[in-house]
């Protein structure tokens, strides 16, 4: 039975994410008919309802992720399906209520069915439950957990490597930790199933690399600047040569208009949406020490202008101003709460108003950090050829403690892929975050 299981395994995933998906179709549709019978009958009511439901859905799982069993932890993959079907659930319900303002049904737009739609939520959270259970449960019992050799020259970072790894132990077991330079290493890769590389000179990860291609390893290593730059590189044959062409580009002038369009009409939004979070805060923020509310502090952007960032002030004051550690003293109580879910950061909607940042870029760095950086790692700098930005890659996958290389891996990927779409895709990600407070604002000292 299990060798049959494992033939057809991509199948019957296949076959769960779609059932799952009709499932939650079926109790939107079926539930709403209780009050609005022509959704299920042929009708341009129920043609367009279902369109939109559709739709909606289709976009929100490519923007956080659908069912990717085995690929991501079953917290994650919940939250992205989640938060997916409430938004898909919100906008149809609305798009619905708008088609019943008629003549024939209320003459003028009410809200109502108010019921069905938690109801509607509530039992596709189930189903979304029930789902990825079944799913995780079917995918490990057939798939055991890889058995990694982790390869390495950074022996200070390579606990982080291994933390990650073992967060994920059902996926991943790692068994041995090596230098990239000991004699036995290709002896230690045959016993593996997965081969983990991190900080490995080009070089010797050429050699590594094809000796797993050959005896068939799963491989994983971080990128450096060059392979950013090869992934986005084009297939090219000049006469019978072939090549990766790579061309030098920045973002252009009618880019640079719609994304600060862009940044001042969605940030004035926000700034209106959420001026009681920012009202409320800055008095916690008064009330608990009697000090200044807001915090400014020199910052980078592009082309290494320098800018005057606005943030919720969260530590003391008169304390001295470096990284974040961990169980750092100089954060207030209001401060904990205001940096666990990035509420400290609202206030930089202001600078994107005034033009110093934008909505999506690469993270803002202290001054300090900036020159600490790029004096260890001369690439650092590229990451300024792009304005600063609010969320980016940089912010949504890193934590407060992410390596300076790795920041610096996660703005090129933004900078080099970059896109309107991908800007819009990267705000509604940036939700996400606030489900994964503890994780992305780890400090430094915590790996």
């Amino acid at each position: 039975m299990k060798e049959i299981c494992v033939k057809f395994e991509k199948s019957i995933m296949l076959v769960l994410k779609c059932f799952m998906y009709i499932v939650s179709f079926a109790v939107f549709f079926l539930l709403f008919s209780i009050d609005n019978r022509e959704i299920i009958e042929l009708s341009r009511t129920a043609a367009v309802t279902l369109s939109t439901y559709v739709i909606i859905l289709f976009l929100l799982s490519n923007t956080y992720g659908s069912y990717d069993i085995g690929r991501r932890k079953d917290k994650d993959i919940l939250f992205s399906l989640m938060l997916s079907g409430i938004i898909t659930d919100l906008v149809t319900y609305f798009e619905l209520t708008i088609m019943k303002t008629n003549e024939a049904n209320n003459t003028t737009f009410r809200i109502e069915n108010v019921g069905i739609l938690i109801s509607v939520i509530l039992v596709q959270l189930l189903v979304y439950y029930f789902f990825v259970k079944i799913g995780s449960r079917f995918y490990f019992w057939i798939n055991e957990a890889e058995k990694c050799l982790v390869i390495t020259t950074e022996d200070e970072k390579i606990q982080g490597v291994v933390k990650a790894l073992s967060d994920f132990s059902s996926k991943y077991r790692v068994y041995d930790i090596v230098n990239c330079y000991v004699e036995d290493i290709k002896e230690r890769i045959v016993k593996a199933d997965t081969v983990v590389l991190y900080e490995v000179p080009v070089e010797v990860r050429k050699e590594i690399i094809d000796w797993c291609y050959q005896n068939l390893k799963n491989i994983y290593y971080n990128p450096n600047v060059a392979d950013i730059l090869e992934h986005n590189s084009q297939q090219l044959v000049i006469d019978d040569i072939p090549f990766y062409a790579w061309q030098f580009h920045l973002i252009t002038f009618e880019q640079r208009i719609i994304k600060r369009l862009m940044d001042l009409v969605i940030s004035l939004i926000l700034l209106i949406i959420t001026s009681p979070i920012l009202l409320v805060s800055a008095v916690c923020i008064k009330k608990n020490d009697g000090g200044k509310v807001f915090f400014r502090q020199k910052r980078a952007t592009a082309n290494g202008k320098v800018f005057d960032i606005y943030k919720f002030r969260t530590m003391k004051e008169n304390v001295e101003n470096k990284s974040v550690i961990k169980d750092d003293d100089r954060i207030t109580k209001v401060g904990h709460i205001l940096r666990k879910y990035r509420i400290d950061e609202l206030p930089q909607l202001i600078n994107i108003v005034k033009g110093d940042m934008s909505l999506v870029g690469p993270r803002p760095e202290m001054l300090e950090n900036v020159e600490d950086y790029t004096r260890k790692l001369p690439e650092f700098r590229y990451r300024l050829r792009m304005k600063a930005g609010l969320t980016g890659y940089a912010q949504i996958f890193g934590k407060y403690n992410t390596s300076s290389k790795d920041k610096l891996i996660l703005d090129l990927i933004y900078i080099e892929n970059y896109s309107l779409i991908k800007d819009i895709q990267l705000l509604f990600q940036t939700v996400l975050v606030i489900f994964k407070a503890e994780e992305s604002t780890e400090a430094f000292g915590d790996k």
